[in-house]
């Protein structure tokens, strides 16, 4: 029985970053139609995007002290709450208001903002329902695999969804969060506090000393994760505008190549969360593995723009992806103690949205100059990556954290 309300805990906490990536990613598809329909540049409709990442940066840490402090729950159902909210303002200025560019961005920002006390949550919420590492690390795992099925889903989705009429996906999304509102309402049980509420300026001195005590590792974890972010919605973006510009592949058959890639990203990541454990070392391997494909994948990219070596090079850049986020989330998650999980979790996952935030527009500016320098470039960016974790990240002992 327990067990059974842990599965149905987890499952429900894995709608979050399922409905949330489905807000942001179902959008991927149809930024091209979404700039024709509004009359705006491929770099204001990439800020759709943009908006939607850069205000969760900011509330992120303001939702993870509040987790820590008043609960996860009661920060996630209201974020679902506030999220839908933003997605039917959307949606209702694109269906009856005339130049409707900047009150769909309005929607955006407060989809941001609920975005931000609900996914970035999750991650230490998955370590308060589970004490075994092995558990929180197949949670995470799972967390992760959420997170990038929805990234499968939306390309296919939201193009179908735009075939019915290009604002759809706007009003898709307050229905996602009802069903995710729901299932965390009566599935999951929040652990009892056995600990009082510390004061503010207590917090802040504890959250400074986990970082200088733990300071690389944290920062590597955070640059790695933000880099993985800006590289996937980057390229996403750029496979996108491709496929219409270059090749006329529009509605759900672009959504089905988009979401190609994001299906070996899918499934690796739940491998590797099955496969990592509590050994640290194989995290750590696994995570330059995971950036050492990512690194090949783009540079091949760079050298030739036929389709299919572009969508098998994606394909491995996908599985690159997906083997190095779980280890990411390992990492913080079963490192930090569970008092501090919350806010130092909200910012790896603020690093994140900045990558999310930056890979559309950067991408939009890149598409205008050389193809062979835009992926080149982003292969040296994550070389450089591949390089700070072998610095930054030194477990000593297999399964002990002895950084």
């Amino acid at each position: 029985m327990e067990n059974s309300k842990k599965m149905w805990g987890l499952l429900s906490l894995s709608s979050v970053p399922l409905v949330m990536t489905l807000g942001n990613s179902m959008l991927i598809p149809v930024l091209p139609t979404i700039g024709s329909e509004l009359q705006v540049s491929s770099f204001m409709v990439s800020l759709l995007i943009t908006a939607y990442s850069v205000v969760a940066i900011i509330f992120i840490p303001i939702a993870g002290y509040l987790s820590d402090h008043i609960g996860r729950k009661q920060v996630i159902i209201p974020s679902l709450i506030l999220a839908g909210i933003g997605g039917l303002v959307a949606g209702l200025a694109a269906w009856k208001i005339d130049q409707a560019y900047w009150v769909i961005f309005i929607g955006r920002l407060l989809q941001g903002i609920g975005a931000a006390g609900a996914a970035p949550i999750v991650m230490p919420f998955v370590g308060d329902l589970f004490k075994e590492k092995q558990e929180i690390s197949e949670g995470l795992g799972l967390i992760e695999t959420s997170n990038t099925f929805g990234k499968v889903l939306s390309p296919i989705f939201g193009a179908l969804l735009a075939s019915i009429v290009w604002f759809m996906p706007f009003f898709a999304f307050p229905i996602f969060c009802a069903i995710s509102i729901i299932m965390i309402r009566f599935f999951i049980q929040t652990p009892a506090k056995t600990k009082k509420p510390k004061k503010f300026k207590q917090f802040i001195k504890q959250v400074k000393q986990i970082f200088k005590r733990e300071g690389r590792w944290l920062y590597t974890v955070f640059v790695t994760g933000g880099v993985l972010m800006y590289i996937l919605f980057g390229i996403l973006f750029y496979l996108s505008t491709f496929l219409e510009d270059s090749h006329q592949i529009h509605g759900v058959r672009k959504g089905v190549i988009l979401a190609f890639p994001l299906l070996a990203l899918c499934l690796t990541s739940y491998a590797a969360g099955k496969g990592i454990g509590q050994d640290q070392l194989k995290m750590k391997w696994i995570t330059v593995a995971g950036l050492s494909l990512l690194t090949l994948a783009v540079f091949v990219i760079s050298f030739n723009k036929e389709l299919y070596m572009m969508l098998t090079a994606l394909f491995a850049a996908g599985i690159g992806i997906g083997a190095a986020l779980p280890s990411l989330d390992a990492f913080v998650t079963e490192g930090i103690p569970a008092e501090q999980r919350g806010s130092i979790s909200s910012f790896y996952n603020s690093t994140r949205f900045i990558g999310v935030a930056a890979g559309p527009p950067l991408f939009a500016i890149f598409m205008k100059g050389s193809h062979f320098f835009t992926f080149t470039g982003n292969a040296v960016v994550v070389l450089l990556t591949i390089i700070l974790v072998l610095w930054g990240i030194r477990p000593q002992k297999k399964g002990v954290r002895t950084w």
